[in-house]
């Protein structure tokens, strides 16, 4: 059995608590990969005194050096492509084309972001007054908290920490409990990169350092991505110190299904988008609005498709969809299957908890779909976060866009249509962070923003350039040379 330590300035230490917890396959809970730190406030705190040190010699490497460690992050990650995922799909679950692509958008991100080394363009403006110059630069906050979730384990953290040290700040990572391995194994890279004592700590478990981390004076930015509730609860541990919060939370997509939509299609795009990563995604479609003229043709067909999937280890080939990642997890999927045939809704196929043979040992759950769903019942409203997808009847293009944006989150939103008319419309009236057109709600690239309205987040994105502006700030610099007082705004 391998046990794990934390990663504070530099080293590899024991918890301060001299407590470990269990990290466990979800698809055979007899196999146990490890045991892991179970963290204190006071190791949160040595991480954090860690950090601040090296902020002060890190923010003063230039940036174009600091884009080099990471661009060696990214070709390590990329030659241990193979194991990292391996290592992902056994204290996660999912299927290994899946972690393979979690670990490949990491990679991405990482060459991405090291690219934004030299590329940190601030702007240079004519001034209103004479020999005067005017200009605008980025500048790092500081300390930053990362605080991850366990369904991506090396794709969001490599989102928060590299465009984090590309800027010049330094960073105390927190993983999920549930999948430290991975963690353990980004951190190990960036280590291995390069990355200076104090500039990236790790810290796992520990029920208390993640309101440590929120609430320190030495935190400038605390970016975290999990449940809207949670979310909340950091986003006001973090107010009273004024700090920068960036929060990436929960999301009930749509999928819409218009009367000319190619029906092969889309019936493979909601069954990716549904049941992919068994439904363990904030971007995964879990509700999917149908026009009634092909309701029923496409009903039949989705769940003819979802009825083949094979359900197992995600270690094993062709398995499609693996199990839950915990057992809380497949019991809140099981609770929500009896909220929805409370509600009235058809249980189209599905609905069960799969405990027998080859499933005995691990969580697993069968993919299920519910039809003749109200819009307003709460499987259609509620992150359920499983293999669990709703099927809702609409008469027009209006009457789908009022579904779709009729729930408390606004991450992603798809439309299948040949209409170009229609689905521009829809591109504009959905008020979601991320919108596709004859594709599911998943699949975001490392290039473009990521995040959502309403619920789901609180305005900043990840990825792309705008990952930046998370992680820096701007400064306004004048540069007078006319050897005389000159006053903007009165001396025209």
């Amino acid at each position: 059995m391998s046990t794990y330590h934390n990663f504070i300035d530099g080293k590899w230490t024991l918890s301060r608590s001299g407590t470990v917890f269990e990290n466990r396959n979800p698809a055979d809970r007899d196999d146990l990969i490890g045991v892991f730190q179970q963290s204190s406030p006071a190791d949160a705190e040595e991480a954090l005194a860690a950090a601040a040190r090296a902020y002060r010699s890190w923010r003063l490497v230039p940036a174009p050096k600091r884009a080099e460690v990471l661009f060696r992050a990214a070709q390590i990650i990329e030659q241990r492509k193979e194991a990292f995922a391996r290592d992902m799909t056994r204290e996660m679950g999912k299927v290994l084309e899946e972690t393979r692509g979690d670990v490949q958008e990491a990679v991405d991100m990482t060459y991405f972001m090291a690219g934004e080394g030299r590329r940190q363009y601030g702007q240079t403006v004519p001034s209103e007054l004479r020999d005067k110059f005017a200009m605008s630069v980025r500048q790092p906050l500081g300390v930053c908290s990362v605080i991850t979730p366990w369904n991506f384990p090396m794709a969001i953290p490599s989102w928060k920490i590299v465009p984090a040290l590309v800027c010049g700040n330094t960073v105390v990572f927190k993983p999920a409990t549930l999948t430290p391995l991975s963690a353990v194994n980004f951190v190990k890279v960036l280590e291995e990169a390069g990355v200076p004592p104090g500039v990236v700590n790790l810290v796992t478990g520990g029920p208390d350092v993640g309101t440590r981390l929120s609430t320190h004076d030495e935190v400038r930015v605390v970016s975290f991505t999990g449940s809207t509730s949670v979310g909340r609860t950091v986003n006001q541990n973090a107010a009273s110190g004024c700090k920068k919060v960036h929060l990436e939370m929960g999301g009930k997509n749509v999928i819409m299904l218009m009367e000319d939509a190619d029906l092969d299609l889309a019936v493979d795009g909601c069954v990716w988008g549904g049941f992919g990563t068994s439904g363990q995604r904030c971007t995964a479609a879990s509700r999917v609005v149908v026009h009634e003229r092909i309701y029923d043709a496409f009903l039949e067909a989705f769940s003819a498709r979802v009825r083949s999937l094979r359900v197992g280890n995600g270690a094993e080939s062709g398995v499609d969809m693996g199990p839950s990642v915990s057992e809380a997890q497949r019991n809140t999927v099981q609770e929500y299957v009896r909220i929805g045939t409370h509600e009235g809704a058809t249980l189209v196929t599905g609905g069960r908890a799969l405990t027998t043979g080859a499933w005995a040992r691990g969580w697993f759950h069968e993919p299920t779909i519910f039809g003749d769903v109200h819009p307003r019942m709460r499987i259609a409203q509620e992150e359920i976060f499983g293999p669990v997808v709703s099927v809702i009847r609409c008469r027009s293009l209006d009457e789908a866009i009022a579904i779709g944006n009729d729930v408390p989150y606004g991450l992603s939103a798809s439309i299948y249509t040949r209409d170009i008319n229609k689905a521009f419309t829809a591109m504009r009236d959905l008020y979601t962070g991320i919108f596709y057109v004859n594709a599911p709600t998943i699949g975001a690239e490392v290039h473009l923003p990521f995040g959502g309205t309403k619920t789901t987040g609180n305005g900043h994105r990840e990825a792309g350039t705008a990952a930046l502006d998370v992680f820096s700030e701007w400064k306004s610099i004048y540069l007078d040379f006319s050897g005389r007082l000159q006053r903007a705004q009165i001396d025209t």
